[in-house]
């Protein structure tokens, strides 16, 4: 039995001594990403860039093409109204779900994360059975007397608006309540013993040490509305043409799949540089989720 012990002792101690390793350990992620995205964003700058000998051809249509500036436009401004409204909702109840007892949280997260466990093609559709001209808010209205004639609440800014804070809330919402319920509440506590107002007292301790959570939930909406497609077709209008539909446009229509992999990496380029421009202004510790 010692001798065997002896055998096979030697491999067990150099299976730990690997496991120890960090590299080995991300091994696995490294060789996944590797495969299904650096090695794709790799394949489509080369077919931006040929067609087939190396041009900047395609590059250069995009910038021609005044469509093309007005759905990069169009994209940020709805971006940035998603999620400044995403912030605006999202933190107060971020805040009242970390006061919240456990149990209770537990449930009201389950309200918030629906969203996330449904279709976003069944989302959309409820939102034109909700808001359409014959949809249940319209009728609420009508058979009430407050209005006459329908309103107008999708194919518009309104309901795309609408829409894209639906889906978009989770995101905002679990970023800043895994930072608030680390917050010691005994630190609101403590100024107001020594005389500060319960506003005062979360101006100046709470909202300052919720920041990284603030931070962390805009830049991460704001990153995946700028590629939001499906509700913007079904729930814009005509003016609320985003970037990822002249996209799909240009594969699934022209099939230009170098003019779309050119127009892919001008708006990653944009969003890595508003990224970059962002961490160097408030710091790259607080967008990483960091405590201040």
């Amino acid at each position: 039995m010692s001798k065997r012990r002896f055998i096979f002792s030697p491999d067990i101690n150099v299976l730990a001594k690997i496991t120890r390793k960090p590299l080995f350990l991300v091994l696995p992620l490294i060789l996944y990403m590797s495969a299904f995205y650096i090695y794709p964003l790799l394949r489509m700058f080369i077919l931006s860039l040929f067609s087939p000998d190396l041009t900047a051809k395609h590059y250069q249509s995009f910038f021609q093409t005044p469509t093309n500036f007005y759905s990069l436009r169009v994209t940020f401004e709805i971006s940035l109204l998603v999620t400044s409204l995403c912030l605006l909702i999202g933190y107060p109840l971020s805040y009242y779900l970390s006061t919240c007892p456990s149990r209770k949280a537990s449930l009201l997260f389950i309200l918030v994360l629906i969203p996330l466990w449904t279709s976003v093609l069944v989302r959309t559709y409820a939102w034109i059975v909700i808001l359409g001209r014959n949809g249940v808010i319209n009728q609420i209205l009508q058979k009430s007397g407050i209005i006459e004639q329908p309103l107008k609440l999708i194919y518009n800014r309104l309901g795309l608006t609408i829409g894209m804070v639906h889906v978009m809330m989770p995101f905002m919402v679990l970023s800043l309540y895994s930072v608030m319920v680390g917050i010691d509440r005994n630190l609101l506590k403590a100024a107001q013993n020594l005389g500060a107002s319960p506003f005062r007292a979360f101006r100046k301790i709470f909202f300052p040490l919720s920041m990284p959570g603030i931070l962390a939930g805009c830049i991460l909406v704001f990153i995946i509305s700028t590629g939001f497609f499906v509700t913007p077709a079904l729930l814009g209008g005509p003016k609320d043409l985003m970037i990822a539909m002249i996209i799909d446009q240009a594969v699934e229509v022209l099939l230009n799949w170098e003019f779309a992999s050119a127009a892919s990496f001008i708006l990653l380029f944009l969003i890595i540089t508003i990224f970059l421009i962002s961490g160097k202004v408030v710091g790259f510790d607080k967008l990483w989720g960091k405590k201040i």
